[in-house]
């Protein structure tokens, strides 16, 4: 049987993929085609984040992250308004609970300016922060009124949708197997049968370091999954949180810490935490697939970065299993949360890459080679960018490829 004939195929249908998708079917009227593992679109990181529109705060001036998100946090908002899908820009509020925090918030402060942000307050005082937020614990923080909440599961259908409606195509339970070259074409092999492409752009999230050397790519890093676990406040005690809340992160990390975020369907999460899983798709601690581990302890930057966070990981474990420690954390926040108010509720994984020297990648990271495009590190902010991100790439496919299609 003869491959499915497209000019560019996308793999991954998470937010990222189908927003690629969606940018590259507007500018170029070419068959476009998405590629998803599972039954549905934004199975994986898209469906299980907490649903935040990033402002650009916290991202090095000039970087991809801070480029991408503050032009994608708008793109989003105004597709959001465009398709009637539920969102809010309710602001958020970043505390420092200590004077050895002042400092950092301060360079938050300054790269929140140097992104573009404007409206942004200082909060210099208790009194000040509960303005905002009235059970906060703090001496000084940040409004930052560009943040905002959404359902990105709906926003990636919603995409996926309209992308249909411009002629594109989504096939879902087609996991790539493998890359052949035939007659200056790209052939795919996937559980869903053959298919054929000019362009290959990969959007894999979790897998895409794979897929990358299934293509024959070196992808430099290697795929670390870190599983982010939520609690959920009781309906009783949500009263506690208006809006959003966050700490000053720790700069050495990135990861923001523990937080609470009233969620676009409803309740409102507290977290997450970071702990390493030992499976891709880990969303539980029963989760472990042995490949994926051995994968990971035989890559020489896993244990280089082990030595450098052991300390960071150990804690992150100690509060995986303990409420009460997890408690604890979020009292320095909100001092009256206690433990019997909060349940499980669900968690993420983090596709975060992780470079030979165990660096752990804080921009995003886009490979292009020969007719084919790797987006290799994208964490948050990716939903924000989206967009943004996949309008860079489909630029970038035009721009030179776009003789071939």
């Amino acid at each position: 049987m003869n491959p499915r004939t497209y000019d560019a195929v996308i793999i991954g249908g998470g937010i990222v993929g189908t927003a690629t998708a969606y940018q590259l079917i507007q500018k170029r009227q070419i068959s476009v085609l998405i590629l998803e593992a599972e039954s549905s679109l934004a199975a994986h990181q898209t469906g299980n984040n907490s649903g935040v529109i990033h402002s650009g705060l916290y991202y090095k001036p000039g970087s991809l992250k801070a480029k991408n998100c503050t032009a994608g946090r708008e793109m989003m908002y105004e597709f959001c308004e465009r398709y009637n899908i539920k969102h809010e820009r309710c602001g958020k509020i970043v505390v420092a609970s200590s004077k050895d925090e002042l400092a950092s918030l301060d360079e938050l402060e300054k790269r929140g300016k140097a992104n573009g942000l404007e409206g942004l307050i200082r909060l210099k005082s208790r009194a000040e922060l509960r303005q905002y937020e009235p059970y906060v614990e703090g001496i000084a923080g940040l409004f930052v009124p560009q943040t905002g909440i959404v359902d990105y599961t709906n926003v990636t259908h919603t995409i996926g949708r309209v992308f249909m409606e411009y002629g594109g195509e989504v096939h879902t339970k087609a996991r790539f197997l493998s890359l052949a070259q035939s007659g200056g074409r790209w052939v795919l092999e996937t559980t869903n049968g053959e298919y054929s492409a000019k362009v290959l752009i990969n959007c894999a999230g979790l897998h895409s370091d794979r897929v990358a050397s299934a293509c024959g790519v070196d992808p430099e890093i290697k795929i670390i999954p870190f599983r982010g676990e939520y609690y959920e406040i009781k309906k009783e005690k949500q009263h506690l949180v208006r809006n959003l809340i966050y700490p000053v992160p720790d700069p050495r990390f990135p990861f923001l810490g523990v937080h609470f975020t009233r969620m676009a369907k409803g309740g409102v999460e507290a977290g997450p935490n970071a702990v390493l899983a030992f499976k891709r798709e880990g969303y539980k601690w029963s989760a472990v697939s042995w490949n994926d581990i051995a994968e990971m302890i035989t890559y020489g930057g896993f244990w280089k970065m082990a030595s450098k966070y052991y300390k960071m990981g150990i804690g992150e474990f100690r509060r995986s299993f303990s409420k009460s420690l997890f408690t604890h954390s979020l009292q320095k926040l909100i001092p009256d949360i206690r433990k019997e108010d909060l349940v499980r509720g669900g968690a993420g994984v983090r596709a975060q890459a992780l470079d030979r020297n165990g660096k752990l990648l804080d921009d995003f990271y886009i490979l292009e080679r020969e007719r084919m495009v790797h987006v290799l590190n994208a964490p948050s902010p990716a939903a924000t960018s989206s967009l943004s991100i996949g309008n860079k790439i489909a630029e970038l496919i035009v721009k030179n490829h776009g003789h071939e299609l």
